[in-house]
């Protein structure tokens, strides 16, 4: 399987966001999700974004991929500034540098898992590399299961199939939102192992939103953000190392910030 050539591949940066701001509401109950976040994604890297509920995590990963709108600042992917572009050029990059997995897997329930792998390219009529197709099935561990439909496969192989169709139109990066998180913690291991496997041996960047520690623990790179800004960027950390930086993030009302129940998900 060939390393992933992005439209701008000689770059050590496939994604950047410049001075992000994200508000939601009208000025008097005005809610700042992104409060001038910069930062750059390297090329070939997993990067995990935790934090607790509300600090913006997802809401820059959605800026990042072009489904939300900063209300100032720029996001680049691959030198290209989604965040000035219109519906249609949107539509574009997606189609061919932006790959997304959605924690709920978004699989056709009418469609085989090989018909589901597929349809993005048959959608943009654009020509299936079989080759290319077989060598992503063997990654995911699917070659028995391609003509089963999504009832017919447990958790962790649907988001495997939906890991696959994303990586299947070999975009500049994915962008993965709680991938595990309905996933118990077998299944979890098997799309985690999947996406670090991407990056580490086919050059694939992926930016994973994540509430477990032990999900994070995966990543090349961890971003905590809170209230809307990045608190910690950490390279390669231990799963030890994570849960030292949440228990500094202790809630005194809520108590620790997600170690909890990703503890419970391994018990």
């Amino acid at each position: 399987m060939s390393k992933r050539t992005g439209a701008n591949a000689t770059s050590p940066i496939v994604a950047k966001a410049v001075d992000l701001v994200k508000t939601y509401g009208d000025t008097d109950s005005q809610v700042t999700a992104l409060n001038h976040v910069s930062v750059d994604f390297r090329r070939g890297e997993l990067t995990a974004i935790m934090g607790p509920s509300g600090s913006g995590k997802s809401t820059l990963m959605h800026c990042m991929a072009g489904l939300d709108v900063p209300s100032s600042g720029q996001v680049f992917v691959e030198d290209l500034e989604v965040s000035s572009m219109n519906q249609k050029q949107l539509t574009q990059l997606r189609r061919k540098e932006i790959g997304f997995i959605f924690q709920s897997f978004n699989l056709v329930p009418t469609l085989t898992a090989e018909e589901n792998i597929l349809l993005p390219l048959q959608i943009a009529h654009r020509p299936v590399d079989r080759e290319w197709f077989r060598k992503v099935v063997g990654v995911v561990g699917l070659e028995n299961r391609l003509d089963h439909r999504p009832s017919q496969l447990s958790g962790g192989q649907q988001q495997r199939v939906a890991c696959a169709r994303a990586l299947m139109e070999r975009p500049s990066v994915i962008f993965a939102d709680e991938p595990t998180g309905n996933l118990d913690s077998r299944s979890s291991r098997e799309v985690l192992e999947f996406l670090r496997t991407s990056v580490r041996d086919y050059g694939q960047s992926i930016v994973m939103v994540t509430h477990d520690p032990r999900a994070a623990s995966f990543a090349d790179r961890v971003l905590v953000l809170a209230d809307g800004s990045i608190t910690q960027d950490m390279d390669h950390p231990t799963y030890d190392d994570i849960l030292a930086v949440f228990a500094e993030h202790d809630d005194p009302d809520n108590g620790p910030v997600s170690v909890e129940s990703a503890d419970a998900k391994e018990a």
